[in-house]
């Protein structure tokens, strides 16, 4: 059996020509990753998509926000082969934008679906260590450009125990705020409300978003 950190070593460090700098928006300043690159990883890694790696779409649907917006998201499970045995399911949920509000109007995309897919599939490479020089710099010298240290950060969340996944009240509280979100016209998603109020892992987001979307149909709420 290999080094737990094998892979992690070799997928960590992307090549400058597969890395994008975000000129605008809230991630202003950070960096993508390309998606061929990953898919290139994986295939080096693993072998051809169906043969060595492969993903099975669980779920997608849209979510409305704010002021016509309407954003879209899809959750997968990727599987990898390793010493010719298929791994448990490795958790992605991606997301992207159906319909923006922008300064000449509302903008529908035919492909918001394909992105958030894609955005899926990278979430889940990061379970992998793919790309994670680029996620975590604590961890990495190829990108570091200075010995500053930053100050601390203060994390003020509080810790989400893995039997409360699935607690009735705490599915209330979601579907309170982001009820109460949308009615005042205010983009509001369920991974950010919980990254807001939890430390918590993205396999229990994942967890989380699944029993929200059942107690949903339970309860008929819209």
């Amino acid at each position: 059996m290999e080094n737990n950190l094998d892979l992690y070593n070799r997928v960590r460090k992307v090549p400058k020509e597969a890395i994008k700098s975000i000129a605008a928006g809230r991630l202003k300043g950070m960096s993508d990753i390309s998606p061929m690159w990953r898919i290139k990883m994986l295939t080096e890694e693993f072998g051809v998509c169906g043969f060595g790696w492969k993903y099975e779409i669980i779920r997608m649907w849209n979510e409305n926000g704010g002021n016509g917006v309407i954003s879209s998201f899809v959750h997968i499970n990727l599987f990898v082969k390793m010493n010719g045995e298929w791994s448990e399911p490795i958790q992605g949920v991606g997301g992207s934008s159906f319909v923006t509000n922008e300064k000449n109007g509302l903008y529908t995309s035919d492909e918001c679906f394909k992105m958030a897919l894609t955005d899926a599939i990278s979430v889940a490479c990061k379970a992998l260590g793919m790309g994670a020089d680029v996620y975590w710099d604590k961890d990495s010298t190829k990108y570091s450009q200075t010995n500053t240290q930053a100050a601390p950060v203060t994390d003020n969340r509080k810790l989400l125990n893995k039997e409360l996944l699935n607690d009735e009240k705490l599915m209330e509280w979601i579907y309170k705020y982001l009820t109460k979100a949308k009615n005042e016209g205010k983009r509001l998603s369920l991974v950010n409300l919980i990254n807001e109020s939890y430390k918590v892992s993205q396999e229990d987001i994942n967890i989380i978003s699944a029993n929200y979307e059942q107690y949903r149909i339970n309860n008929n709420l819209p």
